[in-house]
């Protein structure tokens, strides 16, 4: 990958001091996520195992995108989860993998 290209980021969403909220938020939580699974910044979604939360794995060109979807998390606004953000630039990929990923470039470039 190159300077232009998507980075991928690693999300935990781990349960956090206001756990007990967390079904009051949930609808809201869902539908941010799907948002980010259809315009292709999240790539996948899912629980952590235990009960310890969620795991987001996205693609941007920056950090910066990253946190500014984080900030609307309706988990993250209320202090449901506490949020720990890993980057990476992939060096080897399954078939098919850079094309989900640079998916993500779609929204960025029509805004």
């Amino acid at each position: 990958m190159n300077d232009n290209d998507l980075k991928i980021f690693v999300i935990f969403l781990r349960f956090g001091t206001n756990r007990a909220q967390a079904g009051q938020w949930m609808a809201e939580h869902r539908q941010w996520i799907e948002t980010g699974i259809a315009d292709g910044c999240f790539l996948m979604a899912g629980s952590l195992d235990e009960g310890q939360g969620g795991m987001v794995l996205a693609a941007a060109r920056v950090r910066a995108e990253i946190d500014a979807r984080l900030a609307q998390d309706p988990f993250v606004i209320h202090d449901v989860v506490t949020v720990q953000i890993h980057s990476a630039e992939p060096a080897f990929m399954a078939d098919g993998m850079a094309t989900l990923i640079q998916r993500g470039g779609v929204a960025e470039a029509q805004s």
